[in-house]
């Protein structure tokens, strides 16, 4: 099923023309109404009319999230103030947030790529769409919510967290769609698992699951308990939202909605674009937004882009799930680490739950490596002995996979902090 099938399956010519077309056209804009844009193309002593192809992409100054937060509040915006009907933001943790905005024409647009992702996953106008991202200036929430009223479906916004609450819900308006992170899909599994559900009532088919980086073995966890398809969706605020790229059905990465953005892989060190099929960094551009439309913003995501037509008869390129941020990537005595990359390993036992913290540490001169990792209820009410060689296999794979030693620490099931929204995965002690 498509949603727009006349965008989702044209060819790579018709695509490439109109993504030049409208990158042209967005360059132009930009050029024009934004000083910042204007002063960085002088910089780099080139001019709209330098844009005669799409592979002169390469030659546009990048974006990056220093950039928004220097023009903070409106200094990227492209349109006049009274042409702005939406503000979101970051959270703004480490200062203040990174402030987007929409017109009325980018929430439909909005509205539309959502539908697409929705429709990817099998949903319908007769779906019951339970969603448990968080709303307010997070994009999340608001974003998948009016993407499935755009499809007709009938929308719960539940946010995050009142786990009791979701899953009596869930049971009484028998929602067949969810919408959350997956860690937190995890944690509502393990909730209804523990009592108090009727999984008669339970009607979900399939979850979109997204806002951080997770597994196949994830995956696995998340369908196995809940007994529906898990799908993987992209997005982030600066470019759009959630539905920048979303599986579908087929699960062989996340469709990239190319009619409305070009996607790049670049070397996170150099900055020069990769070949389809190597991992480096996300780099998006806007075509088609209004008010907050960005060039070659550097997402600092890692992934890796496949060009091949999709079974499903969508030709957009397709994204490899994200395994990590170049500025969430630990190095450890000069290896990369990455969250997900430990993650794999652990449930490849199935043996421990999907719930560990990395634990960074300076011991002398020497980085040190602890992961904390959750045991199974059963494995755990096991012999000592059971525990100890436990201990040992996953300290072996890890270091055979990742090439570095580290601690296991067993804990009991339930003693790692929950997530209502994204999981805190690592404690650095040495900054």
């Amino acid at each position: 099923m498509y949603w727009q099938e006349k965008y989702e399956t044209m060819s790579r010519e018709e695509l490439s023309q109109l993504q030049y077309q409208r990158l042209k056209a967005m360059v132009e804009r930009l050029y024009n109404s934004v000083p910042f844009y204007q002063q960085r193309f002088k910089e780099k002593g080139i001019v709209p009319e330098d844009i005669k192809s799409l592979e002169d992409i390469k030659h546009i100054p990048f974006t990056t999230k220093q950039d928004l937060r220097d023009t903070y509040p409106f200094g990227m915006f492209a349109v006049p103030q009274d042409d702005v009907v939406r503000l979101h933001g970051s959270s703004g943790t480490t200062g203040k947030p990174i402030v987007v905005g929409y017109t009325k024409k980018d929430i439909d647009t909005w509205g539309n790529l959502l539908a697409r992702c929705f429709t990817m996953a099998g949903a319908t106008k007769s779906d019951v769409v339970q969603n448990a991202y968080g709303y307010g200036l997070f994009t999340g929430g608001m974003g998948v919510h009016y993407g499935a009223e755009t499809l007709g479906a009938t929308v719960v916004p539940m946010s995050g967290g009142n786990t009791a609450k979701q899953l009596m819900l869930m049971q009484d308006f028998g929602a067949t769609v969810l919408t959350c992170t997956p860690t937190y899909a995890l944690y509502m599994a393990e909730e209804a698992h523990a009592g108090g559900v009727d999984w008669d009532k339970v009607k979900l088919k399939v979850g979109i699951f997204g806002a951080e980086p997770w597994s196949e073995a994830m995956r696995k966890q998340l369908e196995e308990r809940w007994n529906i398809t898990a799908l993987d969706i992209y997005g982030l605020s600066e470019v759009l939202g959630p539905g920048v790229a979303c599986e579908c059905l087929q699960k062989q990465g996340m469709h990239i909605m190319e009619d409305h953005f070009i996607a790049e892989i670049i070397d996170p060190d150099t900055g020069e674009p990769l070949p389809y099929g190597q991992k480096g960094e996300l780099v998006f551009t806007s075509l088609t937004k209004e008010a907050f439309p960005v060039l070659r913003y550097r997402t600092k995501d890692i992934s890796v882009l496949y060009p091949e037509q999709c079974a499903c008869g969508r030709t957009h390129v397709r994204m490899e799930r994200v395994t990590g941020r170049t500025d969430d990537m630990l190095i450890i005595r000069g290896v990369n680490v990455f969250p997900s990359q430990v993650e794999s390993i652990l449930l490849e036992f199935g043996e421990t739950e999907p719930h560990y913290l990395l634990v960074v540490d300076r011991k002398g001169s020497m980085d040190d490596l602890e992961i904390w990792v959750e045991v199974s209820a059963n494995m755990f009410s096991d012999k000592v002995r059971g525990l100890e060689d436990l201990e040992k296999r996953l300290k072996s794979r890890i270091l055979s996979v990742l090439g570095i030693s580290a601690k296991i620490k067993l804990v009991e099931p339930k003693s790692i902090p929950r997530s209502e929204g994204k999981a805190k995965r690592i404690i650095d002690k040495r900054v």
